[in-house]
């Protein structure tokens, strides 16, 4: 069963992105970062790649 998102497709606030900025230089899980926002994955990796950002894959 997949998660719900009610936020599907809501700007991104300064503390989220801030926040996923953090998750992300620790070294989190796409997975773990997107649950952390409540945030799809995808729009993760979107937000991401408009940040240049890295972050770990889960195989």
């Amino acid at each position: 069963m997949a998660d719900r998102f009610e936020r599907h497709r809501q700007p991104w606030r300064p503390d989220e992105i801030q926040k996923l900025h953090t998750l992300a230089k620790k070294g989190m899980a796409l997975k773990a970062i997107a649950k952390a926002l409540t945030r799809s994955e995808e729009s993760v990796k979107e937000r991401v790649k408009q940040d240049g950002l890295s972050i770990a894959k889960l195989h």
